[in-house]
């Protein structure tokens, strides 16, 4: 099965790889990218808002409404995510 699409969303992904992670980070060895890759399929899932998805997240999850915001690192302090105190 062919997606015409396929090739314009995996460069799109490189594209934010590149400009969001690895433009910031030194890799020092493969198991180092390794790591840094988890890390950002782990954030680029469950963290980082989509346009296409109306600014909700690919794995989605219920987050509370009212409270306090609190900053949270990721990535050792690369960025930070803002979201209310449970």
């Amino acid at each position: 099965m062919r997606a015409p699409r396929a090739n314009a969303i995996v460069e799109r992904v490189i594209g934010t790889l590149r400009r969001e992670w690895l433009d910031h980070v030194i890799v020092l060895a493969e198991r180092h990218l390794l790591c840094v890759l988890r890390k950002f399929v782990a954030y680029y899932n469950s963290e980082r808002p989509h346009r296409t998805l109306r600014l909700q997240t690919p794995e989605l999850r219920t987050r509370p409404t009212t409270g306090p915001i609190r900053s949270r690192p990721v990535l050792n302090g690369l960025h930070h995510m803002y979201e209310r105190a449970a």
